[in-house]
């Protein structure tokens, strides 16, 4: 089922109401909209004035949505997701633990081939200089212990912006465009992982005490990509910006429903992301040998 992502960036007041989320204004009470529960996938919360009734979560909780909060600066802040989204949730959690090594340092390896392939993709599709970046896939080894992300990723960078460009969380612009749209995507795979059954502090190659979302880092590499594409094209219609303004922000959150191909089947990004998810599981216990991830159309 393709769900709706939300984005709400001025003072609100959302409660629940016969099943739907109603959007109203806090001082009139009127109502300026209404969305089913059931349809829901994401909702973006970018103001200090939006108050959410705990009925309306707990609603959404129960539906797996994910609910992200923006700071100060309107960047993603914290993101709130049901404990387990999964009937068989103990069962699926006990075969994760159990994952040897040698296979998590080859499922990793898919995952950094998939991702420089689409890296690839886009330079491609862009009219930039590509053509290292198939060596690059070609080298990668099991666990990537060469390092050919990060080869692949100076390359990358450069000839997607420029060469002096440097990719990094709270650097120069475009940075912040990257920053943002990573982190809706992000917040998209943990809900896809918690509804598999997964934990998403598990990673298969991210490991951090401090990071409860090592999976989703893992499994959102490949997809990475879709994102610099997206940022690409409004930056392209909009080189003057350097503001993350709502439009941006209501733009990016169409990555949710950006036809990818996977398994050779195009479909949303958010379905695709859920047959990654589930797909990693089966290599968890042996019935897959692939981790299914996407393709650039």
């Amino acid at each position: 089922m393709i769900t709706r992502s939300i984005y709400i960036g001025n003072p609100a007041y959302l409660r629940l109401k016969d099943e739907q989320m109603c959007i109203m204004e806090p001082d009139s009470g009127q109502i300026k909209g209404r969305v089913p529960v059931e349809d829901l996938g994401l909702l973006m919360l970018d103001h200090f004035q939006i108050t959410i009734s705990h009925q309306l979560i707990q609603k959404m909780m129960g539906n797996n949505v994910v609910i992200i909060s923006c700071d100060a600066h309107h960047l993603p802040h914290g993101i709130m997701l049901p404990l387990h989204g999964h009937t068989q949730h103990s069962d699926r959690v006990k075969d994760q633990l159990e994952a040897s090594e040698p296979l998590k340092k080859q499922l990793w390896k898919q995952t950094i081939e998939c991702k420089i392939e689409n890296q690839k993709e886009v330079l491609l599709q862009l009219g930039n200089y590509y053509e290292p970046m198939i060596g690059y896939q070609n080298n990668v080894k099991s666990g990537d212990i060469t390092n050919m992300e990060g080869v692949a990723a100076q390359h990358y960078w450069k000839y997607l912006i420029s060469l002096d460009f440097l990719r990094q969380r709270f650097g120069e612009s475009p940075n912040q465009f990257f920053n943002f749209g990573y982190a809706v995507l992000r917040s998209i795979v943990a809900r896809a992982i918690v509804e598999t059954g997964l934990l998403p502090v598990l990673g298969i190659f991210h490991k951090n005490k401090y990071n409860p979302y090592c999976l989703a880092d893992d499994l959102m590499e490949p997809y990475r990509p879709f994102v610099d594409l997206l940022v690409m094209s409004f930056l392209e219609k909009n080189p003057d910006t350097e503001e993350l303004t709502k439009d941006f922000k209501a733009y990016l959150l169409q990555i949710a429903t950006k036809d990818v191909k996977i398994d050779g089947l195009k479909r949303p990004l958010m379905v695709a992301v859920k047959t990654t998810a589930s797909s990693l599981y089966k290599c968890y216990t042996r019935d897959k040998r692939l981790i299914s991830y996407p393709e650039l159309i």
